[in-house]
Protein backbone atom coordinates (compact mmCIF):
# COMPACT_ATOMS: atom_id res chain seq x y z
CA UNK A 1 0.00 0.00 0.00
CA UNK A 2 2.96 2.46 0.76
CA UNK A 3 4.87 1.58 -2.32
CA UNK A 4 1.83 1.96 -3.94
CA UNK A 5 1.24 5.96 -2.96
CA UNK A 6 4.95 6.39 -3.12
CA UNK A 7 4.59 5.85 -6.59
CA UNK A 8 1.22 7.22 -7.70
CA UNK A 9 2.90 10.44 -5.99
CA UNK A 10 5.80 10.64 -7.88
CA UNK A 11 4.38 10.01 -11.19
CA UNK A 12 1.72 12.53 -10.14
CA UNK A 13 4.79 15.08 -9.93
CA UNK A 14 6.27 14.29 -12.81
CA UNK A 15 2.77 14.65 -14.95
CA UNK A 16 2.08 18.34 -13.04
CA UNK A 17 5.97 19.14 -14.15
CA UNK A 18 5.47 18.28 -17.46
CA UNK A 19 2.57 20.26 -17.64
CA UNK A 20 3.41 23.00 -19.91
CA UNK A 21 2.75 27.08 -18.37
CA UNK A 22 0.53 28.23 -20.97
CA UNK A 23 1.01 31.43 -19.69
CA UNK A 24 4.29 31.82 -20.65
CA UNK A 25 4.92 28.56 -23.22
CA UNK A 26 8.42 28.69 -24.11
CA UNK A 27 8.78 25.76 -27.05
CA UNK A 28 6.42 25.75 -29.86
CA UNK A 29 5.32 22.00 -28.89
CA UNK A 30 4.54 23.58 -25.46
CA UNK A 31 2.32 26.07 -26.97
CA UNK A 32 0.98 23.25 -29.33
CA UNK A 33 0.26 21.81 -26.42
CA UNK A 34 -1.82 24.36 -24.61
CA UNK A 35 -3.52 25.38 -27.36
CA UNK A 36 -4.64 21.86 -27.70
CA UNK A 37 -5.86 21.94 -24.36
CA UNK A 38 -7.93 24.68 -24.99
CA UNK A 39 -9.26 23.51 -27.92
CA UNK A 40 -10.25 20.33 -26.22
CA UNK A 41 -12.09 22.27 -23.56
CA UNK A 42 -13.93 24.50 -25.89
CA UNK A 43 -15.05 21.44 -27.93
CA UNK A 44 -16.58 19.69 -24.96
CA UNK A 45 -18.23 23.07 -24.34
CA UNK A 46 -19.85 22.81 -27.26
CA UNK A 47 -21.06 19.20 -27.13
CA UNK A 48 -22.36 19.90 -24.03
CA UNK A 49 -24.92 22.55 -24.91
CA UNK A 50 -25.64 21.06 -28.47
CA UNK A 51 -26.67 17.86 -26.53
CA UNK A 52 -28.67 20.12 -23.82
CA UNK A 53 -30.22 21.80 -27.01
CA UNK A 54 -31.56 18.97 -29.15
CA UNK A 55 -32.83 17.23 -26.13
CA UNK A 56 -34.91 20.69 -25.57
CA UNK A 57 -36.36 21.15 -28.67
CA UNK A 58 -39.07 19.49 -31.30
CA UNK A 59 -37.80 16.00 -33.02
CA UNK A 60 -38.17 17.99 -36.08
CA UNK A 61 -36.16 20.61 -34.78
CA UNK A 62 -33.33 17.90 -33.40
CA UNK A 63 -32.96 16.56 -37.06
CA UNK A 64 -31.97 20.00 -38.48
CA UNK A 65 -29.50 20.56 -35.65
CA UNK A 66 -27.99 17.23 -36.78
CA UNK A 67 -27.82 18.20 -40.19
CA UNK A 68 -26.83 21.78 -39.58
CA UNK A 69 -24.50 21.06 -36.80
CA UNK A 70 -22.72 18.40 -39.45
CA UNK A 71 -22.31 20.37 -42.37
CA UNK A 72 -21.15 23.53 -39.63
CA UNK A 73 -18.14 21.14 -38.39
CA UNK A 74 -17.42 20.38 -42.31
CA UNK A 75 -17.49 23.92 -42.94
CA UNK A 76 -15.38 24.74 -40.05
CA UNK A 77 -12.73 22.49 -40.85
CA UNK A 78 -12.48 24.02 -44.47
CA UNK A 79 -12.71 27.59 -43.61
CA UNK A 80 -9.62 26.97 -40.91
CA UNK A 81 -7.85 24.83 -43.90
CA UNK A 82 -8.03 27.92 -45.85
CA UNK A 83 -7.60 30.31 -42.84
CA UNK A 84 -4.17 29.00 -42.15
CA UNK A 85 -2.99 27.85 -45.60
CA UNK A 86 0.02 30.62 -45.15
CA UNK A 87 1.64 28.59 -42.40
CA UNK A 88 1.05 25.45 -43.75
CA UNK A 89 4.81 24.76 -44.44
CA UNK A 90 6.15 26.49 -40.68
CA UNK A 91 5.68 24.55 -37.39
CA UNK A 92 3.32 27.01 -36.30
CA UNK A 93 0.72 25.35 -38.77
CA UNK A 94 -1.21 23.04 -36.22
CA UNK A 95 -1.25 25.75 -33.72
CA UNK A 96 -2.54 28.24 -36.03
CA UNK A 97 -4.89 25.64 -37.37
CA UNK A 98 -6.34 24.75 -34.07
CA UNK A 99 -6.48 28.39 -32.33
CA UNK A 100 -9.07 29.12 -35.84
CA UNK A 101 -11.22 25.65 -35.14
CA UNK A 102 -11.42 26.62 -31.76
CA UNK A 103 -12.23 30.48 -32.40
CA UNK A 104 -15.18 29.11 -34.58
CA UNK A 105 -16.16 26.05 -32.07
CA UNK A 106 -16.54 28.93 -29.40
CA UNK A 107 -19.00 31.00 -31.89
CA UNK A 108 -20.83 27.74 -32.91
CA UNK A 109 -21.80 27.56 -28.85
CA UNK A 110 -22.34 30.57 -28.52
CA UNK A 111 -25.00 30.54 -30.92
CA UNK A 112 -26.52 27.28 -30.08
CA UNK A 113 -26.81 28.29 -26.57
CA UNK A 114 -28.57 31.60 -27.81
CA UNK A 115 -31.40 29.20 -29.19
CA UNK A 116 -31.70 28.01 -25.88
CA UNK A 117 -32.90 31.58 -24.43
CA UNK A 118 -34.89 32.38 -27.11
CA UNK A 119 -38.23 33.93 -26.30
CA UNK A 120 -41.66 32.65 -27.02
CA UNK A 121 -42.51 34.26 -30.38
CA UNK A 122 -38.87 35.29 -31.37
CA UNK A 123 -39.05 33.64 -35.32
CA UNK A 124 -35.87 35.55 -36.12
CA UNK A 125 -32.57 33.57 -35.14
CA UNK A 126 -34.55 30.91 -33.24
CA UNK A 127 -35.19 28.31 -35.42
CA UNK A 128 -38.68 28.08 -34.79
CA UNK A 129 -37.81 24.72 -32.98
Amino acid sequence: MRLTLVALLCVSASTWAAQPDCSNAPTQTAMNECVGKSLKAADQKLNETYRTLAAKISKDGAEQLKKTQRAWLAWRDAQCEFDSMGSRDGSIHSMIQAMCVEDLTKAQTKRLDAQMHCQEGDIIGCGGQ
